[in-house]
């Protein structure tokens, strides 16, 4: 049980110093070359100051509008390749142009020095970053061995004081990585302690679960971009979508009531993200969320989100054995037609599958089968939280070696 600190303090124990100057970032001017009563910060720290959400906005509508046909398609796709060396990674990230990568356990080195070299390789334009993703929920999905905050196994039985100061410390440890997002926030509701989720779920209830959700949201917000999972919730259809495709009756009444709840509490909270699950509700749609359009149109329409919706793994589409979800180019782009603005795909993914997803979007803009103007509002939404990463400091490297803030 987490001893009683403060937010602040905890965040602070978990993170400490960045050196920027590598990143072409001038010192702030010392106070003799600057205009009189002006506001000074110390000589040789770094002032980051975001623009307006219109001028972010304005200028990733630019950036995008200039980007070639390949490039958009490549800037919606988060991938991954398995290994630790700092200089494939890079290549990987030149020369795809993806949007994002997401690190897995295989991208994991044991020390968080040689952790922030990776991520320094990764970040091949600090001013407009890729979006850097990990699945670190703590406890049973796990990617960083020396997260030692509590997780939902015990934090849905404390109170949401406690969960809000645990993923303030867990946001601080991926910020502090040089990690942007994190896929770290399970929104699932159960109480059924055999269902595969239960561990990892943060409430057992529709108001335990809308809670704890939304206090893990503003305790990681200043550190990390939160990510609500699995939506429309796992809680309701029992099975593991990593092995097939769950699927449940219950009704969309029903699921306002109930699983819909703590969904709502994170999104209202500010969460940037919400991963789309592989999930079934036969009474809304036949179709698995990740692939219907009925879906996105409720998390938008009727719950409010505005930010960046991204698949689960793609790749267990493939896994779940059904026929029509053998071709991952399909899936790929009936995810983006379906109103997904970012594609992740790991499972069975090697140095080439970025590419080959990239011409298939391309091919399905170019044959009709794809409105160029979805993957055009996909790519906005992309390049926009990309450029917030960057004017937040997200995209900053971190220094070589962080010792804990005294």
């Amino acid at each position: 049980m987490l001893t009683p600190v403060t937010r602040a303090g905890i965040a602070a124990a978990a993170v400490a110093c960045c050196v920027l100057g590598s990143l072409g970032f001038a010192p702030a001017a010392d106070a003799a070359s600057s205009p009189s009563g002006a506001t000074q910060a110390p000589t040789g720290e770094v002032v980051v100051v975001a623009g307006t959400a219109e001028s972010v906005a304005a200028r990733a509508t630019a950036a995008v509008a200039a980007m070639s046909l390949s490039e958009r398609a490549a800037s919606v796709i988060m991938g991954h390749i398995s290994t630790t060396d700092p200089g494939v990674l890079r290549d990987y990230v030149s020369s795809t142009g993806v949007g994002g990568f997401i690190l897995m356990g295989a991208n994991i080195p044991g020390s968080e020095d040689r952790l922030r070299e990776i991520t320094a390789a990764l970040t091949v334009d600090p001013a407009v970053p890729p979006l850097l993703g990990i699945d670190q929920e703590g406890g049973d999905v796990s990617r960083l061995p020396w997260d030692d905050f509590p997780s939902s196994v015990t934090l849905k039985n404390e109170p949401p004081e406690a969960t809000e100061l645990a993923f303030a410390g867990r946001g601080a440890l991926v910020q502090r990585a040089g990690i942007s997002v994190n896929f770290g926030i399970v929104a699932d509701i159960t109480d059924d302690t055999s269902m595969f989720i239960y561990r990892r779920a943060l409430g057992t209830t529709p108001e335990s679960g809308a809670s704890h959700v939304a206090a893990a949201v503003v305790g990681e917000e200043p550190e990390a971009l939160s990510t609500l999972k699995h939506f429309p919730g796992h809680g309701a259809a029992p099975g593991d979508s990593h092995r097939g495709i769950p699927s449940t009756t219950e009704t969309y009444d029903q699921w306002r009531q109930t699983d819909a709840v703590p969904f709502a509490a994170g999104i209202e909270a500010g969460a940037p993200l919400l991963m789309f699950g592989h999930l079934v509700y036969t009474s809304i749609d036949e179709k698995p969320a990740t692939l219907s359009s009925e879906w996105h149109r409720i998390a938008r329409e009727d719950l409010g989100f505005d930010g960046v919706a991204i698949t689960d793994d793609l790749g267990m589409l493939e896994a779940s054995g059904l026929r029509e979800y053998q071709d991952p180019v399909s899936n790929a782009v009936a995810a983006l037609a379906a109103g997904n603005d970012m594609l992740l795909s790991v499972l069975g993914t090697n140095s080439q599958t970025a590419a080959e997803l990239t011409a298939g979007i391309v091919a399905a803009v170019e044959s009709g089968a794809l409105p160029a103007e979805r993957l055009d509002e996909a790519a906005v939404r992309v390049m926009t939280l990309r450029l917030q990463t960057a004017g937040a400091g997200r995209g900053l490297v971190p220094c070589s070696s962080c010792a804990p803030a005294a």
